[in-house]
């Protein structure tokens, strides 16, 4: 799981750039100004959740979308979108969590290479009756013809893209491109929310979990000192260490965590990331922060990082705070980001 990290961190014919970058514009604007009219509470007293919702709600009605749509692909290309799309093939099993997450009508996806989907959305794929097409790496063509979609979805980059075959999925029903790797799950989430016609849906979801971890940091007693962020193989191979604009680290910041940023010297790399240092087993010696969560494990497999004579000096070792980030928590989409946030209750609730 650890060596497609690489591979995933880096999907044709809305609105043009100029049209797509006001209706982000009106959306914040209009956020911003319910929000000053509003406050941060809502009518039964808590804070920031019920208004920020309140506020992304009149946003979302403000700038619905209209079909026929014209849809900005992260190719530089367009896709028109005809209808609202009743039927959605996703041949990216990384955006088909991004899809369930506002409900959208997603009726296909491509799977993991092992062929299942994400376990942190698994049961809700099973809920909404999604067929596999195939496994991660695959195609097959006719899987997607008999799907019948109204919008196929890929990936423009990452092992679950089937960018290659791009001409191929046209041919059966408009097609849009996303690239998963270079934004946020949130925008990413806003940017299917447009071409679905379920832009206040999408909001909504970002609003809802906005407000959780809102509550949730209110209910937690941060350790002292920073905290670092490690995906660990341990020796002879690298081990990734999240960077302060990665996107674990800037869910662990909202929550109230002071991330330690890697050395950018370790990275062993040809091009310098924004969300991870690719350092040498030798550099894990080096961290210094009071704290580690260890990706991709639960407490019990943090466990092996604690074992490693190696490191048994590191600061965090020697305080008994190394922690699991959770299993599912290789990728940020909506439900691995929420599972992340519920261990951190877990693990440091005061």
């Amino acid at each position: 799981m650890h060596d497609s990290l690489e591979q995933l961190v880096r999907s044709t014919t809305g609105t043009s750039d100029a049209k797509r970058g006001r209706w982000r514009a009106t959306l914040i604007g209009v956020a911003v100004a319910a929000l000053a009219l509003t406050g941060c509470a809502g009518s039964n007293g808590s804070d920031v959740g019920e208004g920020t919702t309140s506020a992304s709600t009149q946003a979302a009605n403000e700038s619905a979308v209209e079909f026929p749509y014209t849809f900005q692909n992260a190719d530089g290309t367009t896709t028109e979108i005809p209808e609202q799309p009743q039927n959605i093939a996703s041949t990216s099993v990384t955006v088909t969590g991004a899809l369930l997450s506002f409900g959208a009508p997603v009726k296909a996806s491509g799977a993991a290479a092992n062929g299942k989907f994400f376990p942190q959305w698994a049961d809700e794929a099973a809920n909404a009756k999604v067929e596999t097409l195939w496994s991660a790496g695959k195609v097959d063509l006719e899987a997607v013809i008999a799907a019948d979609p109204d919008l196929i979805v890929v990936a423009s980059t990452g092992a679950d893209s089937a960018i290659d075959n791009l001409a191929d999925f046209q041919d059966i029903a408009p097609t849009i491109v996303v690239d998963y790797g270079g934004e946020s799950w949130q925008d990413l989430t806003l940017q299917l929310g447009e071409a679905t016609g379920m832009t206040q849906e999408a909001q909504a979801t970002i609003d809802q979990f906005n407000a959780h971890v809102a509550e949730v940091k209110k209910q937690i007693k941060i350790p002292e000192g920073e905290t670092n962020i490690v995906s660990f193989k341990g020796p002879g191979e690298n081990n990734q260490i999240g960077r302060v604009s990665g996107p674990h680290a800037e869910l662990l910041t909202e929550l109230g965590f002071t991330i330690e940023d890697p050395d950018p010297s370790w990275h062993n790399q040809d091009n310098l990331r924004n969300d991870f240092v690719w350092a040498s087993y030798e550099n894990l010696t080096e961290l210094k922060a009071d704290t580690t969560f260890i990706l991709a494990q639960d407490n019990e497999g943090a466990q092996k990082f604690v074992k490693d004579p190696t490191l048994a000096n590191l600061p965090s070792v020697k305080n008994g705070q190394v922690y699991g980030l959770g299993k599912n928590s290789f990728r940020i989409d909506y439900f691995s980001a929420t599972e992340i946030v519920n261990g951190v209750l877990e693990n440091f609730k005061a």
